[in-house]
């Protein structure tokens, strides 16, 4: 047997869980060091090979040890994540189908526990897709477009896909993930979304969106804000996650400098989620007015 670690800020302990949620999870350790500050990320591998893939993606060391005996931990025990009365996410193809058969006015999710962030079960893309059928339901009628920003498994374009968007795009900065959501895009029959791999903090809008999410870390959510804000038609919303409830502040003031509005943020847990529009007749970037 052979084990990834990596050490790591304290407050990104839920990402981590969440990025190695699945199969992998049943070998995850995280522990807490010294002051509370900074953990060890552990994922013990029956195999040499899947320990150095996660090496080559996060970093890290790998290292041998003596066999361990990890209790099972299947995909079928994870429950499915219910959003209002309209999304399904469930982590393996006979729960969606399921699903699909117990709830046909539902749209239901398939999304595996996979190399990558958002299987529906974190506080930050729950509360997304919350938000987004709530945008699904205002917007019923007519088309509309969506752009999701670090996309990892696709989650959240493939929800609105399904909840109706007409035009949706998504990427990633990690190959991985790239890989993953397109994937997932054909486990939904979405033929037509492609997900592709680019840098948030370093892209180029090219056009602008209904909607945009992103749920992302923070301090690339405030270095990143005039780019996001371009990609947003006047009168449309942004969505977004990934801030700490002890940076929701800094965030949302970064974006309102980038002539973002926003309103209350939504809390849960240490988690926070916000909803902005970039005004009517103004023009994102710095200084906006």
């Amino acid at each position: 047997m052979h084990v990834w670690s990596k050490l790591s800020g304290a407050q990104w302990e839920d990402a981590w869980v969440e990025r190695f949620h699945g199969p992998l999870a049943t070998g995850l350790v995280i522990s807490s060091l010294p002051g509370g500050r900074t953990v060890r990320v552990e994922v013990y591998c029956e195999k040499k090979a899947d320990a150095e893939r996660i090496r080559k993606e996060f970093g890290g060391h790998v290292r041998e040890v003596k066999s361990v005996n990890w209790a099972a931990k299947s995909a079928e025990a994870l429950q499915p994540v219910r959003v209002r009365d309209r999304l399904i996410v469930c982590h393996t193809e006979e729960a969606a189908a399921a699903m699909g058969v117990a709830h046909p006015d539902r749209v239901v999710l398939c999304i595996p526990g996979e190399m990558a962030f958002g299987t529906g079960d974190h506080a930050t893309t729950s509360t997304c897709l919350r938000l987004l059928v709530d945008y699904a339901r205002e917007a019923r009628g007519r088309p509309w477009s969506l752009l999701d920003l670090g996309c990892g498994t696709g989650i959240l374009a493939i929800a609105a896909a399904l909840l109706g968007a007409s035009e949706v795009d998504g990427f990633d900065f990690d190959p991985a993930a790239v890989k993953v959501a397109n994937r997932n895009a054909r486990r939904h029959g979405l033929k037509g979304l492609k997900f592709t791999e680019d840098d948030v903090t370093k892209w180029v809008p090219g056009r602008e969106y209904d909607v945009v999410a992103a749920n992302i870390f923070f301090d690339v959510l405030t270095i990143s804000f005039e780019r996001i804000a371009a990609a947003v038609k006047r009168g449309g919303v942004v969505m977004v996650s990934g801030i700490l409830a002890t940076q929701a502040a800094d965030c949302l003031d970064a974006g309102r400098r980038a002539g973002l509005e926003f309103g209350d943020p939504v809390k849960r847990g240490k988690w926070v989620t916000a909803v902005g529009r970039r005004p009517l007749g103004k023009s994102a970037g710095k200084g906006a007015r």
